[in-house]
């Protein structure tokens, strides 16, 4: 028998590892009170038919921006059983990156029958009217790392979207929340796309201070292991770490490794010691950072990449 597979099942710490993914919503966003609060503000009269709501959500890597779409999104959509009918679409756009793409998210979202091929934009946005219509429901959109899509489409999808209803007899089919690391990314579009989404709409997150990202920890090894399972003095070892840049998923991702470098030792508590700073996690670069850099400094880039694959360091007179 292979006494090794015995390690696949359930771990001294570990019971599910479901908490560690950036894609698990938590029952209750830790640290993000006020901005929730802001949030709902945008969303005033939404349980009311023919009205809905916009926001532009902005903020780096780690400040939550993803879960706290989709947290509020399900605690809406619960607020509002036997009053309006809520469907969630949740759209990332680097993974569906053109406009017809995002339109079959969408479609999919309202009938998951919809064809993926064969339809043009405008008729993809006719059966959304049509499901809406005919399901008396309400959409609430989240595009994610919407920048993405801008750059590809110059916002002519979003102008659509938020006109969805023109020259229909019903108003309030759809509310649009929009998400980017992006923070200037309001100046990406046209006057007319911003006067309707409303510039008051505008909500920047800011990276977790030590104690929240302490808090996160604790959330997700309460979540994910045997109670009694992680020391306090590793989880604010986890917390210091990650405060300097402020990012829930490095706190997450130090607190995972942590759990698995124990395990694989056969013991049953993880200990500060056991807390240890990624260089590889530290120096990652995410997209949409090379994304935003200007073609200068875009160029720049590139002669360092092509010089550092024949050397192992380069300076900045060799690129």
């Amino acid at each position: 028998m292979a006494d090794y597979l015995d390690r696949i099942g359930a771990g001294k710490v570990l019971l599910d590892r479901t908490p560690f993914s950036f894609d698990w919503t938590p029952p209750e966003l830790v640290g993000r009170d006020d901005e929730l609060r802001v949030l709902a503000s945008m969303f005033v009269g939404i349980e009311n038919q023919g009205v809905s709501g916009r926001a532009v959500i902005t903020g780096p890597v780690g400040s939550g921006k993803t879960v706290m779409t989709r947290r509020f999104g399900e605690d809406l959509q619960r607020a509002l059983d036997g009053r309006r009918r809520l469907i969630l679409a949740h759209v990332n756009c680097r993974n569906h990156p053109t406009a017809s793409q995002v339109l079959q998210e969408i479609a999919r979202s309202l009938d998951s029958g919809q064809p993926e091929r064969g339809f043009s934009s405008s008729e993809v946005i006719q059966s959304i009217r049509r499901n809406l219509g005919a399901h008396d429901a309400h959409l609430m959109l989240v595009l994610d790392e919407v920048d993405v899509l801008i750059r590809n489409d110059k916002g002519d999808l979003i102008y659509k979207l938020l006109r969805i209803d023109e020259g229909q007899n019903r108003q309030g089919s759809l509310s649009t929340i929009l998400v980017s690391q992006n923070t200037s990314l309001i100046k990406l579009f046209e006057p007319a796309i911003i006067s309707r989404l409303g510039e008051s709409n505008m909500l920047t997150l800011g990276g977790y201070g030590e104690r929240a990202l302490n808090d996160i920890a604790r959330q997700r090894y309460e979540k994910a292991c045997r109670p009694g399972s992680v020391d306090d003095e590793a989880l604010s070892k986890i917390g210091r770490f990650s405060a300097e840049t402020g990012d829930a998923r490095l706190a997450i991702e130090l607190l995972e490794a942590a759990i698995i470098r124990v395990e694989k030792d056969g013991r049953g508590e993880v200990l500060a010691q056991d807390v240890r700073p990624s260089t590889l996690r530290a120096a990652s670069v995410e997209p949409s950072q090379i994304d935003e850099l200007g073609e200068h400094q875009k160029l720049v880039l590139l002669g360092i990449c092509r010089r550092l694959k024949k050397a192992d360091a380069v300076s900045s007179g060799d690129a």
